[in-house]
């Protein structure tokens, strides 16, 4: 779905209601309006605040993290290592709001040995993510757009330049990611490095240099 119809799906969606976004081998994605929030989320704007939930049939339905996106891509890149870019191109064109199902239209048809959840799901749930961070998170950022700190790290993930117990540690405990994956798409002022033509080369993280 388009990044701006599922956005408005989200902001319209009334309080204690469903709505199911997208199916695969019998694994439903769906997010929940809740009237209530716990004591935990007491300073969410409870008139933005959703809930994402993956339902895998087998058992009880479940709030998933970023850790799921991250390490689902990791071991895909680890075990198709000439898809790497396909990986990352199609996860960048979901940040930069192509419906996902279209983003990873080139990989459908790709075999991996080790993955969490399907593709579809999983690029579907990481568009959610990064709704959920633009309509929700309401904290100072760093970067500008926030949502940059999530991508940086899905990059990071794909790339798999380091071990995924040291990522997913730092990513636990909301340390940035690695610099060279956020630098020239970060335009908070302070980001001297910033480029704003960086689109007009994709990927252009894989040959940063610092």
């Amino acid at each position: 779905m388009k990044y701006e119809d599922i956005f408005e799906i989200i902001k319209n969606l009334e309080f204690d209601n469903e709505k199911l976004i997208c199916t695969e081998s019998g694994i439903k994605l769906y997010i929940l309006r809740p009237s209530k929030v716990s004591n935990r989320f007491k300073n969410y704007d409870i008139n933005k605040n959703f809930q994402i939930w993956l339902d895998e049939g087998n058992k009880q339905p479940f709030r998933p993290n970023h850790l799921r996106v991250m390490i689902d891509l990791n071991l895909r890149a680890r075990s198709r290592p000439d898809l790497k870019k396909n990986l990352l191109l199609a996860f960048d064109n979901i940040f930069y709001h192509e419906d996902p199902d279209e983003a990873i239209k080139n990989l459908a048809k790709e075999h991996f040995d080790h993955f969490l959840n399907p593709l579809k799901i999983i690029a579907n749930l990481s568009q959610l993510f990064i709704i959920e961070q633009e309509y929700c998170y309401n904290k100072p950022s760093n970067y500008i757009p926030p949502t940059l700190f999530y991508q940086g790290w899905v990059r990071a993930f794909i790339d798999n330049r380091d071990e995924i117990d040291k990522m997913s540690l730092s990513l636990g405990k909301l340390q940035p990611p690695p610099h060279q994956y956020t630098e020239k798409e970060n335009a908070n002022p302070r980001n001297k490095k910033y480029d704003p033509n960086f689109r007009s080369k994709p990927l252009w993280y894989l040959e940063y240099k610092t």
